[in-house]
């Protein structure tokens, strides 16, 4: 049966006959579920949610009202075929949020699991969101951007098509992110610049004093020792090598866009 007995779908709400709900989810009223959707199990939909074709969710997400997923994408290319939208588990997404799926045929937008998402605020096609991501109010997330697990991106953030947000990495309120961003630090400015540590995210994840004094000392290898890329990279390696700062590197290796860098008045 597409729909579990034990769920509870509100008499104006509108599922379609081969959409699939799981146990114990809730349907609030007036929303839309289309065909070819599937919602897990313990999931909430507040009034006025509407699920789009393709769209798939894990076990107890809770999705408020007026957000709309599975979008089609916002790109002229788009052509109307078959692409996904797939949302894991645990999930908060607040009132009027839109999430596309991705533009090229069997292309996926992808959203893991224990994501804090605020409100109004849009996440485009073909983009990676990892796990226990914050993202709140307001931001806009362009089209295949990947951001890492445990990651914070503030209020008004905007993040230009193709980047990357390391993990732990935080961007403060009103930034502009058109390059990649390094993971574990903290940025900010109008266009994206590094600030020093992400100290409470840290904390908050339970790094010790070693881990950070590593951290640290990566950081000023890389953004004020005035070394050529490859040569900071190859000092945190030698000289400060643990999980997180070979993470960091090989982050850094990857860029295909670049990383963001210091003003120059910041560089000593």
């Amino acid at each position: 049966m597409p729909v579990d007995p034990s769920a509870l779908i509100a008499p104006t709400a509108r599922i379609h006959p081969e959409a699939i709900v799981g146990p114990r989810s809730r349907v609030g009223d007036f929303c839309i579920v289309e065909q070819d959707v599937t919602i897990g199990g313990d999931c909430v939909l507040e009034p006025y949610v509407f699920v789009k074709r393709w769209t798939s969710l894990g076990d107890a997400n809770e999705i408020s009202a007026g957000t709309v997923l599975g979008t089609d994408p916002l790109d002229k290319n788009f052509k109307g075929d078959r692409s996904y939208l797939r949302i894991g588990s645990g999930n908060k997404i607040r009132e009027h949020y839109t999430i596309s799926r991705g533009t090229k045929p069997e292309s996926v937008t992808t959203i893991g699991d224990g994501n804090y998402i605020m409100t109004s605020g849009h996440i485009a096609h073909n983009s990676t969101i990892g796990s226990n991501v914050v993202i709140a109010s307001c931001a806009l997330i362009a089209g295949y951007v990947e951001v890492e697990d445990r990651a914070f991106i503030s209020g008004g953030v905007v993040v230009h098509q193709f980047s990357k947000i390391g993990k732990l990495a935080m961007i403060g309120g009103n930034t502009r992110v058109n390059l990649d961003v390094p993971p574990f630090f903290l940025y900010s400015g109008f266009d994206v610049e590094p600030m020093g540590l992400n100290a409470v995210g840290l904390k908050r994840n339970g790094f010790n004093l070693a881990q950070v004094s590593k951290l640290k000392k990566a950081y000023q290898l890389l953004y004020r020792s005035g070394l050529k890329l490859e040569d900071a990279l190859a000092r945190i390696e030698a000289e400060v090598p643990d999980e997180n700062t070979l993470h960091l590197t090989a982050f850094i290796r990857r860029s295909e866009r670049g990383i963001c860098r210091p003003r120059q008045s910041q560089r000593r």
